[in-house]
């Protein structure tokens, strides 16, 4: 360096000038880093933020049930007066109270104070037996001493008296308040259902074993708006066991007639004058006996009461020959007390129970969880009655006290075993994993199984992936080793550009064009995974046998556009063989064979679609991150051995491969990662069947997809509310977890190459 550059040199670097621009790169310097640094934290924070907010939604789901005592009085109206059944509006302010003389006590909940009092119009007969006909639309039946029913109605008038909300009690009588003559004698066992247009009674007359059972028609007045019962179908048969109990469940075709010592006689009445007896069973161990029992909201499910403190669910299930038998479901203890009574909630599968020992218990059979115990009395209580809205429960003590619980229990209906175990649902032949979050019924039992949501969104990534790692790996694998570098930069940058396709448009495609041309088809889509692989190898090994002159004319790294047609050939000629294919192996009909002689169900939106359709949609993701991690391998280790005399497929499998093995691996879980959250095409094209099977053939709902379904109908705050948020938070953690999981291996996998 001659002595004028040296002053040059020192003049710049050297100075105020020098000093100023040093300080000044100092100062971006520093913003940078503070900047890179808070936007890092800030992203963190962000997440954190989406993860709490879901934690907020969801833990409600979790929180145990509440019973706090509101008021305590004597009971309304006379205390030697037992109580056949209460009452209670949905606001919890007025009550009705119903004794087995006939008497009608309208009082205040909240204080006790009687309001009105009226009787029921027995006509000088006493009431001998009594019967729910449906707790929903609160209508009652009583048996009379003169062997007549009386249907009787209650409800409550709502006015407004100077702006304040006054709630009258009262009861009417459908059907006329002159009884049903159905008998000679007093009724001593009693139970009735009605539907729309019939009325079913089954009873027993006092000092006879003949169950009756008797159907009417309901006949509406051409003048006026009364309802009247005509008679129609009457049968009968004669139990040998002692009848404690008669049950008629809500469809009006099985009835059951159960003694204490838990001896139960299943009869079908489907045809009324012909009862056909179904089973024979002893529902109880030897030592126990029934104290109370009573149907589960639907009236389907049978909840028996013990002596020893349990309470068992049994209800009718099908068999593989059609056949119903009951079966003992699931078992409930609360401890060695007797159960007095069994409460049920009106719009869920929940109850309550009180035993000898003065506890109120709250349980759902559903999530067979135990909610809550609540000491009432040192002494006995009895009857028991939830509120509407299961918001509140009224408890008679021994001691004539009418005391108020006010419940706060949410979301009795989710629990840990519910989310992730097999449940028996009623209905259903054995224990499943189901999701089926609503119904148009009021009885329905909602089943929240995110087990089948967790296994769709896993079957929709793994099929897809399956279909797009060999693909996108080996693609790139030779547009960055062994393509020239002209072709390569049209060939990466045209792949890439499918990731900028909205996959709503792949999901259309897939739901609309690619299913219905696939179960067209069948055997042509098979076809590719044979014809494609082989034609490729034959027209390699044909231009291996070409002559020299010709294969030189085109470079080697531009051989690979000659396959863009005999792929587009290929796939022509395998879609070409999927018609005799199908005539020659499958009777003409592949999907018809499948179904009816492999036993294999097909659905026409099924994983095979999402495979296709999302693995094309994830091809331009692991594509670009594994042509990338492929292409900038360092040079020196390539020509390093290439000039050791390694050929250009052992350098790659020996050098390039293990060095951007954490590239490529990356660049996999992304791909994963984007299938787990994919939404739109699974939600278009997977046929949103919460199913756990691993057919390919059958479709699948995912997390996302589900939470895209059936959000904007969630009633907010309601379970079924928060247990979508609870499918988002499985979907957050589960992402997070994998991704950690795959961000340790890539770091192994790093140092365990990083010295190549």
């Amino acid at each position: 360096m001659n002595t004028y550059s040296e002053q040059a040199l020192d003049k710049a670097l050297k100075g105020p000038a020098f000093a100023k621009r040093v300080k000044r790169r100092n100062a971006k310097d520093s913003v940078v880093k503070w900047g890179i640094s808070v936007g890092g934290v800030s992203i963190i924070l962000a997440v954190l933020l989406i993860m709490f907010f879901l934690l907020y939604v969801v833990l409600p789901l979790f929180v145990p049930a509440t019973v706090e005592k509101h008021n305590a009085y004597a009971i309304p109206g006379s205390a030697n007066e037992t109580t056949l059944y209460y009452g209670v509006d949905e606001y919890q302010e007025t009550a009705l109270r119903f004794t087995d003389t006939g008497k009608l006590i309208g009082f205040d909940v909240n204080s006790g104070q009687i309001l009105n009092e009226a009787r029921l119009p027995l006509n000088g007969e006493q009431i001998t037996s009594f019967s729910i006909v449906s707790d929903i639309d609160n209508v009652l039946a009583f048996g009379l001493s003169d062997g007549s029913v009386l249907i009787a109605k209650y409800s409550y008038d709502v006015s407004y008296p100077n702006d304040k909300r006054t709630i009258t009690p009262k009861v009417e009588f459908p059907y006329g308040e002159e009884p049903v003559e159905v008998a000679d004698s007093a009724i001593v066992k009693l139970s009735a259902k009605a539907e729309e247009s019939d009325l079913v009674m089954t009873y027993l007359v006092a000092g006879s074993k003949e169950v009756v059972i008797k159907q009417f028609e309901k006949v509406e007045s051409m003048l006026s708006d009364t309802i009247s019962l005509e008679a129609g179908y009457e049968g009968s048969f004669v139990t040998n066991i002692p009848a404690d109990w008669l049950l008629l469940d809500g469809s009006m075709r099985n009835l059951y007639v159960v003694s204490k010592s838990g001896t139960t006689e299943y009869y079908n009445i489907a045809d009324i004058e012909n009862p056909l007896k179904v089973q024979h069973v002893n529902m109880l161990s030897a030592d126990e006996s029934l104290t109370t029992v009573r149907f589960l909201l639907g009236n389907y499910s049978l909840m028996l009461g013990t002596n020893k403190g349990n309470i068992i669910q049994w209800f009718p299930v099908r068999d593989k020959q059609n056949e119903f038998a009951l079966h003992e479901i699931r078992k409930f203890s609360s401890g060695t007390a007797p159960i007095n009574m069994i409460a049920i909630e009106k719009a869920r599968k929940g109850f309550a129970t009180t035993d000898s020992n003065g506890q109120f218990n709250l349980y759902h059979s559903t999530a067979e969880s135990h909610l809550n115990t609540t000491q009432v009395t040192d002494g006995e209580v009895g009857f028991v009655v939830l509120s509407n809205r299961a918001n509140g429960a009224l408890v008679e003590t021994q001691s004539g006290q009418l005391v108020h619980y006010l419940i706060d229990n949410q979301h009795p209906d989710v629990s840990f075993s519910s989310l992730w175990g097999k449940v028996w649902y009623e209905g259903y032949e054995e224990p499943d994993y189901v999701w089926q979050s609503s119904s148009a019924s009021a009885d329905f039992e909602p089943k929240f199984s995110m087990t089948p949501l967790t296994f769709g969104t896993i079957k929709a990534a793994l099929y897809s992936m399956l279909f797009a790692v060999p693909i996108a790996v080996l693609a790139a694998i030779f547009t960055a080793f062994f393509m020239d570098k002209q072709t390569r930069q049209w060939i990466k940058p045209s792949v890439e550009l499918i990731e900028a396709l909205p996959t709503v448009i792949l999901g259309f495609l897939a739901g609309l064009w690619l299913a219905p041309h696939m179960e067209a088809n069948l055997p042509g889509f098979f076809a590719f995974l044979v014809v494609i692989p082989l034609g490729i190898v034959l027209f390699g090994f044909a231009w291996s046998r070409l002559p020299e002159r010709l294969r030189l004319a085109v470079p080697v790294g531009k051989r690979a556009v000659l396959m863009i047609p005999v792929v587009f050939f290929l796939a022509w000629f395998a879609m070409f063989l999927s018609d005799p294919i199908q005539n020659t192996f499958f009777d003409g009909d592949m999907r018809h064979w499948l179904t009816f002689s492999a036993g294999i169900d097909f659905d026409q939106r099924n994983a095979m679609v999402i495979g296709f359709a999302m693995g094309f949609a994830l091809i331009p993701t692991i594509f670009s991150v594994t042509e990338d991690a492929i292409y900038n391998v360092p040079a020196y280790l390539v020509n390093g051995s290439l000039a050791l005399g390694a050929s250009g497929w052992q350098t790659l499998i020996g050098v390039v491969l293990p060095t951007a093995s954490p590239g490529i691996f990356s660049a996999i879980m992304l791909g994963f990662g984007r299938g787990v959250g994919e939404t739109m095409i699974v939600l278009m094209a997977s046929g949103n069947t919460p199913l756990m099977e691993t057919n390919i053939f059958e479709g699948m709902r995912t997390l996302a997809a589900n939470l895209a379904v059936e959000m904007p109908e969630a009633a907010v705050d309601s379970s079924h509310y928060r247990v979508l948020f609870l499918s988002g938070l499985v979907l957050f953690i589960f992402t997070f977890a994998f991704n950690t999981l795959a961000e340790v291996v890539r770091q192994r996998m790093r140092r365990r190459y990083g010295n190549l």
